[in-house]
């Protein structure tokens, strides 16, 4: 068994509400890093930005952001602070079109894109003279370093030692669906603002398209958006084709390496699907800590930024030592 018993997480008592968790870093904190930028372009003709923090390791920690997310993400740039200070140079990963920078396909990212994951990792190895890897994926891209961590991938890189997820929606559809309810609309209106944003550039770009422009823009929740867009772009038959193929959850039993899922039972972007209690149960490379509180991808414990990183230091803490 591989389901953490009792997590360490103890917030104080405004850190217990789901929603100002989810919102207080991104609202309050002021996080800054000095990142060195790599483009790296892939083999389809398009390009992604790395950014590192280097202090000079031989151990290499690869952050993914979520949804929307980069690497100016506070989360993002928390977790590479400490882990510079715990002995890790960081490379920031700025999936397709997240780095500023519109990318040159009409596709971009996506939550099972792991072929771009697995470019990443290959251009590492090619480039790069760390002894050891490790990786952190947040929300969509822990879905992304999950499913490719249970693939059984033939380009699987052995350096690749550890791995966390946090806060991820494990089941496509039902957190498509727990986003969607009623009293989550802010957090899906702020989604879709950015992402309908980029979308009618890229329809503008690539004017041969079939795609149905005033659908998209018109979405009300991402079953619409990937019905519209997300799917068809990307070779599926529709977002619940989409959502299926791409769940990580499915893939979990295929982990080979220490792994660990941190996820908490108020988050409002995630069902109870997303909880992969029997899939951790089943792995005993793949280990399960849910918490009772933590909101999504928040896990603050208090108003002291300099002790409430409980989530950097819990990361940091098991890819050193499982």
């Amino acid at each position: 068994m591989a389901v953490i018993a009792e997590s360490t997480y103890k917030p104080e008592t405004l850190f217990k509400s789901s929603h100002f968790n989810t919102v207080y870093r991104t609202l309050f904190h002021k996080i800054e890093a000095v990142y060195s930028r790599q483009r790296m372009e892939t083999t389809d003709g398009d390009f992604m930005d790395l950014d590192f923090s280097r202090i000079g390791s031989d151990k290499l920690l690869l952050i993914i952001h979520g949804l929307e997310g980069s690497s100016r993400s506070k989360y993002v740039l928390a977790l590479s602070q400490i882990a510079n200070e715990q002995g890790f140079d960081v490379a920031a990963i700025n999936l397709r079109g997240c780095s500023g920078e519109s990318n040159r396909k009409i596709y971009s990212y996506h939550s099972g894109k792991t072929e771009d994951l697995a470019e990443i990792i290959n251009y590492m190895e090619q480039n790069e003279s760390y002894t050891s890897y490790h990786a952190v994926g947040y929300s969509l891209g822990g879905n992304l370093l999950l499913k490719y961590l249970g693939e059984g991938r033939s380009d699987y890189v052995s350096k690749l030692r550890s791995a966390v997820g946090v806060s991820v929606p494990c089941d496509l559809k039902g957190s498509s669906e727990a986003i969607a309810r009623f009293w989550n609309m802010v957090y899906m209106q702020r989604f879709l603002i950015s992402l309908k944003k980029k979308t009618k550039i890229k329809i503008d770009q690539f004017p041969e398209n079939e795609l149905n422009k005033d659908a998209i823009l018109s979405s009300r929740d991402f079953l619409d958006f990937d019905n519209y867009f997300t799917a068809p772009v990307n070779g599926f038959k529709d977002a619940e084709d989409y959502w299926k193929q791409n769940s990580c959850k499915q893939f979990l039993r295929g982990i080979e390496i220490p792994s660990l899922l941190v996820t908490a039972t108020d988050d409002p972007f995630l069902s109870e699907s997303c909880i992969p209690v029997k899939e951790a149960k089943a792995n005993q490379h793949f280990h399960l800590e849910v918490t009772a509180y933590g909101g999504h991808v928040g896990y603050n414990s208090n108003f002291d930024k300099g002790s409430g990183y409980w989530l950097e230091k819990r990361i940091v803490e098991f890819l050193k030592y499982g």
